[in-house]
């Protein structure tokens, strides 16, 4: 492979491609979206016959990393891989999800739409492109966090495409309803308040008077859209992460200039906000969950069990996490063109299966997972329970690491799932 858009980064070889994929793989001659995906190999290494390695990103709703160097899980795997990074549909350079695009579409469209941009969606356009790059090979895929997810759908759908399987921090809870994964992920989010503010005690001062002070304040952010508490609230998002509790409470100590917000503040605020440049993950992060039900605001809906998430004057403030709220759709200003269809897919109840429990359970392609026990967004006794479904799988479980591990330590990560599968 060679084109004109190819060039050289550390010693990796990277290159470009855009593939045309059908919206809905049961009809291939209705509507199309563009994909995207970029090749890596070592230099030294283009002319050797490397097996591939997809990579599948966290989300819903990311884009594919983009490397900057030859390091981390990604040094590893090019000791032995061609690696695919994809754009998932909807995301990056594939066909990207955002309301102005979808301002044309009725809701009822919109979310009609936005129904094929599940993992089982995902895995279809991933064979597409296995079909067209490797036709005659299996290939191996490396799935973080609802990567891992994707790659429990790709075993379902289409096992003898595989030829070995890695997941970090991405064990699906099969078999359990939204309702049950998000009140396993409220008491992960209780756990990360109780241990941030047991490390900086006089934090919980600075985030109690920064509620009060946007409760009675009509606080704007750079961008025009009000700061609230609830939004506040869901800079929790990233206690999971290795390094999280020391950039919150470097916000938080700088948040005040006297009585007021310092601007610096709210830039950081507004960036740290995934809803506006990724409304896909606010729009499908139930439905990753549904398989024939609607998720009817799931995590909405369990909130009102866990008091201390629920803020009112007088109370000692606490973050939410990894959750997706009715009320985002009236503050998020991407998101506000699609309320509406947010509501639809919400209460949709006719969702296809993602998984097969059955083929998963006689599943012989080899699969080494890193499962956390502290794992704050895929609850670690629902992997464990998964895991005793899945044939031919190893796990590696860890309290050494966040559920960034891959990221923060990616290139030990992968030498020792690789040498799990492989020590068989």
């Amino acid at each position: 492979m060679n084109s004109p858009l190819s060039y050289v980064l550390d010693g990796i070889h990277c290159e470009p491609h855009f593939f045309t994929v059908p919206l809905d793989h049961d009809e291939p001659d209705g509507d199309s979206i563009t994909l995207f995906a970029r090749t890596l190999c070592r230099k030294d290494k283009l002319d050797d016959k490397l097996p591939w390695l997809l990579f599948l990103q966290g989300g819903p709703g990311f884009g594919a990393p983009r490397p900057t160097a030859n390091s981390g899980w990604l040094k590893r795997a090019l000791q032995e891989f061609r690696v695919l990074l994809l754009d998932q549909r909807g995301t990056g350079m594939s066909s990207p999800i955002h309301g102005q695009i979808l301002a044309k579409m009725t809701p009822a469209e919109q979310a009609e739409y936005l129904s094929h941009f599940r993992a089982d969606s995902i895995v279809q356009d991933a064979e597409f492109i296995r079909l067209e790059l490797s036709p005659k090979h299996r290939w191996s895929l490396l799935g973080q966090s609802f990567g891992g997810f994707c790659c429990l759908t790709y075993l379902s759908l289409f096992p003898d495409s595989l030829r070995e399987v890695y997941i970090t921090g991405g064990i699906a809870p099969i078999g359990r309803s939204a309702e049950e994964v998000y009140r396993a992920t409220y008491q992960r989010v209780a756990d990360k308040n109780r241990a941030f503010f047991a490390r900086f005690p006089h934090v919980q001062g600075i985030a109690n008077r920064l509620a009060n002070h946007l409760h009675q304040h009509d606080v704007r952010l750079p961008n025009g859209q009000r700061l609230t508490v609830e939004q506040f609230q869901q800079q929790g998002l990233d206690l999971g992460a290795t390094g999280a509790f020391e950039e919150l409470y470097y916000l938080l100590e700088e948040a005040f200039i006297g009585d007021k917000l310092s601007p610096a503040f709210l830039y950081q605020v507004q960036s740290m906000q995934p809803f506006n440049t990724n409304p896909l993950f606010a729009i499908l992060h139930e439905a990753i969950y549904a398989e024939g039900e609607a998720t009817r605001w799931a995590a909405d809906r369990v909130r009102g069990e866990f008091p201390a998430v629920n803020w009112a004057l007088g109370k000692d403030f606490a973050f939410t996490g990894e959750m997706v709220y009715p009320w985002m759709f009236e503050q998020y200003r991407e998101l506000l063109p699609l309320k509406e269809a947010a509501h639809l897919l919400a209460n949709k109840a006719d969702w296809g299966a993602l998984y097969d429990p059955a083929q998963l359970a006689r599943n012989q392609v080899p699969v080494a997972c890193a499962v956390y026990a502290e794992d704050m967004y895929v609850e670690f006794d629902y992997s464990r329970e998964t895991l005793r479904g899945l044939g031919n799988s190893r796990a590696w479980i860890s309290n050494e690491y966040e559920h960034n591990g891959l990221r923060a330590d990616g290139e030990a990560i992968l030498d020792r799932l690789i040498a799990l599968n492989r020590d068989r």
